[in-house]
């Protein structure tokens, strides 16, 4: 049947439309405007950090509108290419064939591209704009779990590198015979916590242990947690009285020493229990900044889930967390990655753990506003 481009290129234009009016595209050129002025202040960079922040935010508000301009130009110009494949048909049906199937690819593309940008409109959280702190802890399944952490590990900061995003690693525990206990690691974009906050809950291994001598199937579990990084104007006080503070050597896989001296910082806040760890600096004074700011983080994101806890208990919500067991990965007898809550599954395992899992987190996206729109 011929595409029917008239129809498809209005739907189009529907949806460009939908997003613009959620970008707020007069606000988001006032905050270009602004930010373009404060960048331009010969003190800025007096406040390295402050500066940092300034330049990200504009960099980013400046790609927001360059990406939807291009956006309206992509459509505008299939919209003439299209016209020129109808009147080369009359004279030249071959070259007007020719045009159309460049139309109809431009127009599959055109809506995967779409589609993407209508995902991140969703992204409207009240922290979803941070940098995301990712800790990965292995589960039930012995070293096949430690080996899976350092494999998910692996996924996570191979999609960062795709996408260009910055990573830190900030803190690695590794398992005696292979893999890792648990990692810490911050993804630096906007919007990386809303983005990989889906990613959070129970991954499940499935395959034949390289493990086993006897080569049996496995199956073994890694807990995901992603929490916003915490931001100065945030101000999550904690007394001195409240943290447990050890100093330890750092180390690395196999119980190597990383350095000589005693700069790693395990901070414990005794009222919760959290414990968070950090090695990734040279000096303990640097370890210890960077675990209570991610300390503060683990608070700020206990004080905004209890808060949802309380309205869920006065709505009467009984429902189950959507964060457990959240995907599966099954190598053996078959291959297949699938997210258990959107049914959204790829057969290509080994692309899914070389970083290509867009698809899936887009789809928990939709899925988590879908759930947000039924519970309103």
């Amino acid at each position: 049947m011929a595409t029917d481009f008239q129809t498809e290129i209005a739907s189009l234009r529907r949806v460009l439309d939908q997003i613009e009016a959620v970008t707020n595209i007069p606000v988001l050129k006032e905050q270009i405007a602004s930010l373009t002025e404060e960048s331009a202040k010969p003190d800025l960079w007096d406040d390295p950090d402050k500066a940092q922040d300034v330049t990200s935010r504009l960099s980013h508000a400046q790609s927001e509108l360059e990406r939807i301009r291009k956006m309206e130009g992509r459509i505008d110009d299939l919209a003439t290419l299209v016209e020129m494949a109808q009147e080369e048909s009359a004279t030249d049906p071959e070259m007007g064939a020719e045009l159309i199937a460049e139309a109809e690819g431009e127009l599959t593309k055109l809506s995967e591209d779409l589609s993407a940008m209508e995902v991140k409109t969703l992204l409207s959280g009240e922290y979803d704009e941070r940098n995301a702190v990712v800790t990965i802890r292995s589960g039930a399944g012995g070293v096949d779990a430690a080996d899976f952490a350092q494999m998910l590990q692996r996924m996570y900061l191979r999609w960062a590198e795709r996408h260009g995003y910055k990573t830190k690693v900030m803190d690695t525990s590794y398992a005696e015979e292979a893999g890792i206990k648990s990692t810490t690691f911050e993804v630096q974009a906007p919007y990386a916590y809303g983005t990989l906050s889906v990613e959070a809950g129970t991954h499940r291994l499935v395959r034949i242990s390289p493990f086993d001598n006897q080569g049996r199937r496995q199956t073994s579990f890694a807990a995901v947690e992603v929490i916003p990084l915490i931001e100065t104007t945030d101000h999550i006080e904690i007394p001195e009285t409240d943290l447990k503070i050890d100093v330890f050597r750092s180390s690395g896989p196999g119980g190597q020493s990383v350095n000589t001296t005693d700069s790693a910082v395990r901070m414990t806040h005794i009222p919760t229990g959290i414990v968070v760890s950090m090695q990734d600096e040279k000096s303990q004074i640097q370890n210890r900044a960077s675990a209570l700011r991610v300390l503060q983080s683990k608070l700020l994101q206990l004080r905004h889930e209890e808060e949802q806890a309380k309205k869920k208990e006065l709505a009467g919500d009984v429902k189950a967390s959507w964060g457990d067991q959240m995907r599966s990965y099954v190598l053996h007898p078959y291959q297949m990655v699938k997210d258990l809550r959107t049914n959204y599954e790829v057969g290509n395992t080994d692309s899914v753990f070389d970083g290509d899992i867009d698809g899936f987190i887009d789809a928990g996206i939709r899925w988590r506003q879908s759930h947000k729109d039924s519970d309103e």
